[in-house]
């Protein structure tokens, strides 16, 4: 009820009217069944508009310290995530992934639409990085087709470390679903899901015009650009 609330009556028609997001592709995205919406991450508000612009609900994981904070600031950030349908998973005991992706495959076998950062974490400086093959894991096991979309001036709008985004239009671009059925029953070569993953992440690529980096971001990250974990990883 909350995120009805906020996408329809509360949030979404301010975000929309100050905005003005220009979105193509958005027919991409099937009106029923599962698909794993996967996408390039800029800014932390990639995970506001992009979810405002698709008429079904997209569900995305993020760490459960985000739903744990205290004071106001923690009350606010825990009521941001319930009210965008964003489901807490434990990171303790080094498996934040496998929890992830148990996650994604049970909202994907109800039929409905899981987000997805394949890089797994926010670019450092707008380049596109190497994925993750928890992407790969997802749709090989569900057998969900993957629909990629980028954000493509969501870090001019709001760029690591600034709280309060800039005015200015969000473009938003969103691509044909990539069917892997192809691969089915291959879950679990490692080769494959490399596979399956790179190809997700030229299609970003190519979507976006932005530079492809082949490595992990997080290993050039800087100590004081903090990671955002609403990204799957694996």
């Amino acid at each position: 009820m909350l995120y009805w609330l906020l996408k329809y009556v509360i949030l979404g028609p301010w975000l929309r009217l100050i905005f003005r997001p220009h979105v193509e592709g958005r027919d991409n995205v099937p009106d029923v069944g599962a698909a794993i919406i996967a996408s390039n991450h800029l800014s932390f508000s990639d995970s506001i508009f992009m979810p405002l612009m698709v008429k079904r609900k997209v569900t995305f994981v993020a760490k459960a310290e985000y739903f744990t904070g205290k004071g106001i600031r923690g009350f606010v950030t825990k009521m941001f995530f319930v009210g965008t349908g964003t489901i807490p998973v434990d990171r303790s005991g080094g498996r934040a992934a496998q929890a992830a992706i148990d996650t994604g495959l049970r909202i994907l076998a109800e039929g409905r639409l899981f987000g997805i950062y394949p890089e797994g974490t926010r670019s450092p400086d707008g380049r596109l990085y190497r994925g993750k093959t928890g992407v790969a894991r997802l749709a090989l096991d569900s057998g969900a087709p993957v629909i990629p979309v980028v954000m493509l001036n969501s870090d001019e709008i709001q760029p690591l470390g600034r709280m309060l985004p800039r005015i200015k239009r969000v473009r938003i671009r969103f691509g044909r679903p990539i069917d892997f059925s192809r691969y089915s029953g291959m879950s679990g070569d490692r080769f494959i899901e490399r596979a399956v993953t790179d190809e997700i992440m030229y299609e970003l690529m190519e979507l976006s015009g932005r530079e492809y980096v082949d490595v992990y971001a997080q290993k050039v990250k800087t100590p004081e650009t903090p990671a955002n974990n609403t990204a799957l990883a694996a």
